[in-house]
C-alpha cells in the first residue's frame, strides 16, 4: 500500500503544489458539474479549504485529488437541496432551431437547462463518466457510493436526458 502511495507524495511535495498543478483541471470539472463559472470557483475554493484544513491525513492516505472532487459534488448537492428549498428552478423557455429543415439542434443555452435539470449526483455521475472518464468504481468512490449506485446514477441520468432530448424536440 505504501508503495502506490509514494507517487503521489512525492508528486506533490506541499499543499501549495498540488494547488498549483491541478487548479485549472479541477475549476473545469467544478464549472461542468455546478453549471456556471461562479458556483464552480466557489466549489473548488471550499473543497481546497477543506483539503487544507486535512492535508497530512489526506496525502497519507491517498490521492488529494479524489478527496478535492468529492468535495465539489458534496458541495453542489448541498448548494442545490439550499437552492431548492429557498425557489423553484424556472422551466427552460427556449426551443431547438431547425437547421437545413430537417435537424434539430439544442442551444447551449437550452442545453445547459436540460442537464441542470438533472438531480445533482446524476449530473456529477455523468460528469465523471462521460468528461473525466472515470470507471463506475471511481465514480462510486468520488461520489461516496458503491459502484452498483453509480452505475444506477448514469443510466437513470441517461435516461432522463434522452425523456428530455425527445419532448423538447417534439415541441
Amino acid at each position: 500500500m505504501t508503495q502506490l502511495l509514494d507517487p503521489v507524495r512525492t508528486a506533490y511535495a506541499s499543499f501549495e503544489d498540488f494547488v498549483e498543478a491541478r487548479s485549472e483541471a479541477l475549476l473545469r470539472f467544478a464549472k461542468l458539474i455546478a453549471g456556471n463559472e461562479h458556483d464552480g470557483a466557489d466549489a473548488v475554493q471550499e473543497a481546497l479549504i477543506g483539503l487544507l484544513r486535512h492535508w497530512k491525513r489526506v496525502i497519507a492516505t491517498g490521492d488529494p485529488e479524489a478527496y478535492v472532487r468529492r468535495s465539489i459534488v458534496n458541495a453542489h448537492i448541498l448548494r442545490k437541496r439550499k437552492y431548492r428549498r429557498e425557489s423553484p428552478q424556472p422551466e427552460p423557455d427556449e426551443r431547438p432551431v431547425a437547421q437545413d429543415g430537417e435537424a434539430r439542434v439544442l442551444s447551449l443555452h437550452t442545453a445547459r437547462a436540460v442537464f441542470a435539470g438533472l438531480p445533482p449526483k446524476q449530473r456529477a455521475a455523468v460528469m465523471l463518466r462521460f468528461y473525466e472518464d472515470l470507471s463506475y468504481a471511481q465514480i462510486g468512490e468520488v461520489c461516496g457510493c458503491p459502484e452498483s449506485t453509480a452505475r444506477v446514477l448514469v443510466h437513470r441520468a441517461l435516461r432522463q436526458l434522452r425523456q428530455t432530448w425527445r419532448r423538447t424536440a417534439d415541441e
